[in-house]
């Protein structure tokens, strides 16, 4: 960075400082959304370097998939749980850009086999009113990291749902069943897919857009989100 851009970065910062989202301390110069000390006691999972983890369990005998994995864990009243609310309620797209890059850097340590990411979409409505889709945010990360485009347009949400948080795995998977929609020409059916959201519970968003490209002769998905929810 030249001499007065970094000046006059160091001064806007004295001026405006930035405070980790996770704990809330002013950060340092080379720090970005999320200090070093909260970036090393995230409670990573490790979830990408094996095939049989909790992530991939969900969907075991429910829908064939290639991979699925999550970078962290999501405990009421974590720095997590911060973190996820400040990507979907408070705005900020750069903390999940962020977060979805570090998604892309374990996935590179994988050499699992992506082509295309799609995040998974908020209804129209609902992506009007906050202003973004939190999905694809993340997406955009990974993609940044992968080199590969992001499709918003494939799949769409053609209902808008109410929230999930209540419901048993049953319930939101039949809840999810019929709210989404191939919207685009299928000419990218035999692409890899990487399925992307924020946080997995029980997992029937997710498992209810890959029947849908499955249904509609996708073969080969994965699944990558930011947290898990034990």
């Amino acid at each position: 960075m030249p001499f007065i851009q970094q000046i006059t970065s160091d001064f806007l910062h004295l001026l405006f400082p930035e405070h980790c989202n996770a704990c809330g301390v002013q950060l340092v110069h080379g720090e970005k959304q999320i200090c070093i000390r909260c970036l090393y006691d995230l409670p990573y999972t490790d979830f990408h370097l094996f095939a049989d983890n909790p992530v991939a369990r969900l969907f075991w005998g429910r829908m064939p998939f290639q991979g699925a994995m999550s970078l962290l864990y999501f405990r009421k009243g974590s720095k997590v749980q911060d973190l996820i609310h400040r990507i979907k309620y408070n705005g900020n797209t750069e903390l999940g850009f962020m977060l979805g890059c570090m998604i892309g850097e374990k996935i590179l340590l994988t050499g699992q086999k992506t082509e295309l990411i799609i995040p998974i979409p908020l209804h129209r409505l609902k992506e009007r009113k906050r202003g973004y889709n939190q999905s694809k945010c993340i997406a955009d990360g990974i993609a940044k990291v992968l080199q590969l485009p992001v499709n918003t347009k494939l799949l769409t949400r053609k209902i808008n749902t109410g929230t999930q948080t209540k419901r048993s795995r049953y319930n939101r998977f039949e809840n999810m069943e019929y709210i989404f929609r191939i919207s685009q020409s299928l000419s990218l059916k035999h692409k890899a897919i990487l399925l992307v959201d924020d946080v997995i519970t029980t997992g029937a968003t997710l498992e209810s857009c890959g029947h849908l490209l499955l249904a509609n002769g996708f073969e080969n998905l994965s699944v990558a989100t930011v947290a898990y929810a034990e």
